[in-house]
């Protein structure tokens, strides 16, 4: 099970939000920008940092994505 925040990048991409824009305007940390990039653990201030920032809800730069879903056992 994983969360994957592959909905982010798209979206800063599409807003004009740069990762060079997030460290200068210090709208999170270099940590927390790297672990979202490797779809690791964030805080949910973090998550609303971003919201704020792309103006929109947690679901629209984060998924739940099922790791088991193709390894099915019978």
């Amino acid at each position: 099970m994983s969360i994957k925040f592959d909905k982010l990048f798209k979206l800063m991409k599409e807003k004009g939000l740069s990762t060079y824009r997030i460290r200068q305007e210090n709208i999170i940390s270099q940590s927390a920008l790297t672990a979202l990039n490797n779809d690791k653990n964030v805080t949910t201030e973090t998550i609303n940092k971003l919201c704020k920032a792309l103006n929109c809800q947690p679901g629209d730069i984060m998924e739940y994505v099922d790791d088991n879903d193709d390894k099915m056992v019978n």
